[in-house]
């Protein structure tokens, strides 16, 4: 063992005090970094109490302002039974689905199928089509999932077994010759993509200004239809009906969602500047009732799929009238013009003093047009 020498027992005097004084600071550290950190912890402690509160007293505002609405909007909101639930509805079957379906007329006279708009609509507002039913017969039917017909699943709502559907009709009212199709909005569509698939079926095709033919004329209209479904306004009817259908209580269990989305497809057409209704004048064509599940299907139908329609214009060699609505200047003239340069033998007129329901708006100008077409 080495005993130090004078020099180094005064280095290590000197170490010592030098470890005796860092020591001292690094207690004295210490201490400082201990307070700071209690310190913010406390800090962190008050912010997340404070945060815990306000979270907390923001829930219970919101539970509260659920609640009111909840019980502001109570009542009673009918919602019309389907084909399933009440046997007294006139009802046909195709490819296994129970459709909605009236006829009027002669059998023997020539076949007239009505294509309503959507997808999710009806065939109510456009019964004023009866009117042909003296020299032709008119079948009327809601399309699978909409209006009164039975509902089905999203994946069988598809721009295909819709066309299976039109096609089990023309079958069961005429099979042995072709039929004229009358075809409204995305009826009109539906008209024009079956030209595609099966022309020998068809002697004509009246369309009420479908709404587009292409995959970019979709993305188009969705562009132009934002606007319309937008604003506190519209957010207000949203919340409003959400609230609303929590009182639906059948009859089926599509019923209170097919009530929500009714209310909100009211607002989008009455906005006040949407030209499906002439200026001044509300969108009123009469409905029973309307399909949600084929509305948002609709909604996720693909480019390809969307240009099937244009493709069964362009094969069809046969006759076509497009009617366009005088106020609608969306989808109105310009558009149906657009969609003219598809057939080999199409023909536009403007009804006037009528908004996108035409039939519903103004029967005694659009009916002698329709007939017109169809005597010649």
């Amino acid at each position: 063992m080495m005993i130090p020498t004078k020099p180094h027992k005064r280095h290590a005097a000197l170490f010592d005090l030098s470890a005796k004084g860092a020591s001292q600071r690094l207690r004295q550290r210490t201490k400082f970094q201990m307070r700071d950190t209690t310190s913010t912890r406390k800090k962190g402690n008050q912010i997340f109490r404070i945060g815990l509160a306000t979270v907390g007293g923001l829930t219970v505002a919101i539970v509260a302002a659920a609640l009111g609405m909840f019980f502001a909007t109570s009542g009673t909101y009918e919602v019309a039974a389907t084909v399933v639930d009440d046997a007294t509805l006139p009802q046909i079957e195709i490819k296994g689905v129970r459709l909605h379906a009236e006829t009027y007329g002669d059998p023997s006279n020539p076949v007239i199928i009505v294509l309503h708009g959507g997808p999710g609509g009806d065939y109510r507002s456009q019964l004023g089509a009866r009117s042909l039913a003296n020299t032709n017969f008119v079948v009327f039917y809601d399309q699978r999932g909409a209006g009164l017909s039975e509902r089905v699943p999203a994946e069988e709502l598809t721009v295909a077994t819709y066309m299976a559907e039109l096609d089990g009709v023309i079958e069961k009212y005429s099979p042995d010759r072709p039929v004229t199709l009358l075809g409204h909005s995305w009826g009109a569509m539906l008209a024009t993509a079956y030209l595609g698939e099966a022309p020998e079926k068809v002697a004509r095709a009246i369309l009420l200004e479908p709404g587009f033919f292409t995959g970019e004329g979709m993305q188009n209209w969705k562009q132009a239809a934002n606007p319309f479904m937008s604003g506190l306004e519209f957010y207000q009817q949203i919340v409003v009906s959400a609230f609303q259908s929590l009182h639906v209580s059948g009859p089926d269990p599509s019923a209170s969602k097919d009530y929500m989305m009714s209310e909100i497809i009211h607002e989008f057409t009455n906005h006040p500047e949407n030209p499906y209704h002439c200026p001044g004048e509300d969108f009123d064509a009469a409905t029973w009732r309307f399909g949600a599940t084929a509305s948002q299907a609709a909604g996720k139908t693909s480019a390809a799929d969307i240009d099937l329609i244009a493709q069964g214009a362009k094969s069809y060699a046969g006759p076509v009238l497009l009617l366009a609505s005088a106020c609608n200047h969306w989808i109105g003239q310009d558009a149906q013009r657009a969609h003219l340069s598809f057939f080999a033998q199409g023909k536009l007129l403007v009804v006037p003093n009528s908004g996108h329901d035409m039939i519903w708006d103004n029967p005694a100008e659009i009916m002698p047009l329709i007939r017109a077409f169809l005597d010649k």
